[in-house]
């Protein structure tokens, strides 16, 4: 399964954790064993681990770029894409951000509404001038 794939089955993920509320305790090894189609493993679980370790972090950077919108605002799915962004954004140094903030707007393009790649790129948008400045 390609990178690209594997990002999509990470967001699903995510929107599954959020809607089921079992963040807690999650395994993203076991998860990998469970899933009936091949995934970039070790993307997959450093990036799923990277998530429940890191949530708070996540959630309060999307709040903090996102113009005055809270979490519970934000449609689910939306949220999962940029949860995931920011996990990449965040965590992972081996993705370049422009990769991932185009990444999160081709997701929610397929997934989301019509609108919502705009609200996507603009809060991880503020997030990555963010970090430009802060280098």
């Amino acid at each position: 399964m390609s990178r690209k794939e594997t990002r999509e089955e990470l967001m699903k993920l995510f929107y599954q954790l959020d809607m089921t509320d079992k963040i807690e305790g999650f395994n993203a090894e076991e998860y990998v064993k469970s899933l009936e189609m091949k995934v970039d493993d070790k993307y997959f679980i450093e990036t799923a681990d990277n998530f429940v370790n890191n949530l708070t972090e996540i959630d309060e950077s999307i709040e903090k770029y996102s113009n005055g919108w809270k979490l519970n605002r934000i449609a689910k799915v939306d949220l999962a894409i940029l949860r995931l962004a920011v996990c990449e954004m965040e965590y992972d140094e081996s993705i370049p951000v422009s990769v991932s903030i185009n990444e999160a707007v081709e997701i929610s393009k397929k997934y989301s509404n019509s609108d919502a790649h705009k609200f996507i790129n603009g809060i991880l948008g503020n997030l990555s001038r963010s970090k430009d400045q802060d280098s």
